[in-house]
């Protein structure tokens, strides 16, 4: 799908028509200022009822008079005049609509009723409309700037497309980009989506040969899956999406029944989804532009395996701690590498990996640049991080400077890796520092070692979810019954029809039998061999061990007898499972959940008695493979556990990962009605695996 016509005309009037203008509002003097100090070369016409002239101009009393055509009307007007002006540009022939008034959906039931109107009127005459409740937008591409709040000049073009949801913040990125060097295709505050939404301007900006990354500011993702369309359009085209998403701190469960709700939370489910898209989340407006930035400039990044020159012992330090936070590679030099720096350094200096060419540098200042081309060249290395701050103040003399940086810009153009460059900390771009960038062709220099090695990490994992771009998933055939009708139920199963379940389509469960009394019990006993587990079997009963419904390591018939009657005393039900009792191993948690906005999400993680105090998993959206599930057995913090730890048998990591793939495969075939499959735990002892306990739980 590609955004409809109407957004890019949106963005793209040839005339502009500000309606409510006025000298009492600060918006309309901003707005027009805007238009006229940036360079917006269409005529302007200001329309108000009340007087003929506005800001020192001729002043229209209403659309209808306008001696020309519109392409976009900027609508300033009281709130309940907003569907006439709408109302009466339709009948005109405006199609798109900049709606800075407030007092709509934001403002409680009668607000949403008035912006449902809005919306109505919108989708029977066709318009497009940006907000209500915004503060406009910055094409800066094409210099057209109808945004009501002061936009500083110079204003700088770029392949930075912004898109946020919220006008008070919009502004503060604006300046924060400019200061940083950061040049913007566009800047557009959302406001409420009465009907132009953030999904609409993404697939805009995937389409529009000015914007190479999109900036997201989201406070909510309104629409998941026309959100998960957009991204992967502008994933397989290859713009980077890069996001800040608030509201981490509210987390909520998905299922009172299974433990898995206990570790899937809004925020948990955001990263997962955010994961599959290849949409790279970051923490800060400050690491939302800064990454952006680096991705416009230096497009995919190879691989984590990070060179670092840099003519600072401490700075090495700070960059080798960030590293190993970012997940990205400090490798030893090769031999030659080694040997040919030793060559060019100091006899104070040392040639390891981070690369302190000392303050030598003062000295000799063509030593940075040999250091960088023997470092480029080194065949263990994917990215060369070189740590230089631009010049803050013009010298005298600037062009043995200039004569610098054109050397330096030359080598870094030649270089067989990409070149990354940071400066120390988090300061402005300066007057001569841009005026060095222009005339030198000198690249972007990323701001600050903090967030420039956030920006690397996330460039390299963006760049690896690029490189892994799969198929759209093919729908899922669901799973029937023997007599050919798709499988469905109702309530909570219990154990003894969850697990035959799973046992019927290839899932390793172990051995159980239901009995009905005493005598039963101790005869499964008998027949799978001492110890075994007792365990209530009620239907709709979730958490056997919380009603004490459950009894392990019994020895002999006379403490199954003791069991059977303990547990029919305390949870009833319609007798009681018995289970040979397993030693040993590690015990996972998988569980697959029903988020209302995503889907099936898959947790994996440390199972057992240990599912709510570690909080130790990992979350994937459905459907999964059996790569993705190693990936993420790869994340958890007790991954050692599955390898081998202290001498334990290590697990076949394989095997674990096929076996959870078709449980994730069997959910994914339940259909709609599916609320929550657990099992918990999945006993892993080497290549041998076991569902030991199992949970299934459906909507209706």
């Amino acid at each position: 799908m590609t955004p409809a016509p109407g957004v890019r005309a949106l963005f793209n009037p040839a005339s502009i028509a500000m309606v409510g203008a006025t000298d009492k509002s600060g918006w309309s003097v901003n707005t027009l200022a805007n238009l006229d100090r940036h360079g917006f070369d269409g005529p302007v016409y200001l329309v108000n009822p009340r007087t003929e002239t506005v800001h020192g101009r001729r002043a229209y009393r209403s659309l209808s008079d306008l001696p020309g055509p519109v392409d976009l009307a900027y609508v300033m007007v009281p709130t309940a005049v907003v569907l006439d002006v709408l109302e009466e540009g339709a009948r005109l022939g405006i199609r798109n609509y900049v709606v800075l008034t407030a007092g709509f959906g934001e403002t409680g039931p009668e607000g949403r009723e008035l912006e449902g109107e809005l919306a109505d009127c919108c989708r029977a005459n066709g318009l497009t409309v940006l907000g209500p409740n915004g503060n406009g937008f910055i094409n800066a591409a094409t210099s057209v700037t109808p945004y009501g709040l002061p936009i500083p000049p110079p204003l700088l073009s770029g392949s930075v497309g912004v898109v946020l949801q919220s006008g008070a913040l919009a502004s503060s990125v604006l300046a924060f980009s400019q200061a940083r060097g950061i040049g913007l295709s566009l800047l557009t505050s959302m406001g409420n989506e009465a009907v132009v939404s953030v999904t609409d301007v993404i697939d805009h900006l995937v389409d529009d040969p000015a914007t190479k990354v999109i900036a997201l500011f989201l406070e909510s993702v309104r629409r998941p899956g026309e959100f998960a369309r957009a991204a992967r359009r502008a994933l397989e085209a290859g713009k980077p999406i890069v996001a800040l998403k608030i509201g981490r701190s509210g987390l909520a469960s998905r299922t009172a029944q299974a433990h898995t709700g206990a570790l899937v939370g809004d925020d948990a489910v955001i990263d997962a989804a955010f994961g599959r898209l290849g949409v790279v989340r970051v923490r800060s407006l400050e690491d939302l532009i800064i990454t952006a930035g680096l991705l416009a400039s230096s497009g995919p990044l190879p691989g984590p395996r990070l060179g670092v020159v840099t003519p600072s012992g401490g700075a090495s330090e700070i960059i080798a701690d960030r590293a190993q936070d970012e997940g990205l590679e400090l490798p030893p030099f090769a031999e030659e590498t080694v040997a040919r720096l030793t060559e060019i350094m100091p006899e104070f200096g040392s040639a390891a990996n981070p690369l302190d060419v000392t303050g030598y540098v003062v000295v000799d200042r063509t030593l940075l640049g040999r250091a960088l081309r023997i470092v480029a060249e080194d065949p263990g290395i994917d990215v060369v991080m070189l740590l230089s701050d631009l010049p803050r103040i013009e010298p005298p003399d600037p062009e043995p400077v200039f004569r610098l940086y054109e050397t330096s810009t030359r080598l870094i153009g030649e270089s067989p890796r990409p070149v990354v460059i940071v400066a120390n900390v988090l300061t402005d771009v300066g007057a001569f520092a841009r005026t060095l960038q222009e005339r030198t062709g000198y690249p972007h220099v990323v701001g600050g070692i903090e967030h420039g090695m956030s920006a690397i990490g996330a460039a390299v994992r963006w760049s690896r979810a690029r490189a892994q771009v799969s198929p759209r998933p093919v729908p899922v055939a669901p799973v029937v019954t023997g007599e050919g009708t798709a499988v469905t139920g109702t309530g909570t199963w219990a154990e003894h029809l969850a697990a035959a379940f799973l046992a019927d389509h290839g899932v390793p469960v172990v051995p159980s039998e239901l009995v009905p009394d005493e005598a039963a019990a101790v005869a499964a006993a008998d027949g799978f061999g001492y110890p075994v587990v007792l365990k209530a079997a009620a239907e709709g009963l979730g958490h056997k061990s919380d009603v004490g419904g459950v009894r392990l390591g019994l020895t002999s018939a006379e403490d199954v007898r003791r069991a059977y009657r303990e547990i029919r005393a305390a949870a009833g039900g319609i007798g009681a499972l018995v289970q040979p009792q397993r030693h040993g191993g590690v015990e996972l948690l998988v569980g697959i959940v029903r988020d209302p906005n995503w889907g099936l999400v898959l947790a994996v993680g440390l199972g057992g008695v240990w599912v709510e105090v570690l909080k130790d998993s990992a979350l994937r959206l459905l459907p999964v493979g059996a790569a993705e599930v190693r990936e993420a057995l790869g994340e958890l913090r007790g991954a050692g556990l599955l390898q081998g730890a202290r001498g334990t048998e290590p697990a076949d990591l394989d095997a674990v990962a096929e076996t959870v793939a078709r449980v994730c495969a069997l959910a994914d075939g339940l259909g709609d009605d599916l609320e929550s499959l657990e099992i918990n735990p999945l006993l892993v002892r080497g290549s041998r695996i076991e569902a030991l306990d199992a949970l299934i739980t459906w909507r209706t």
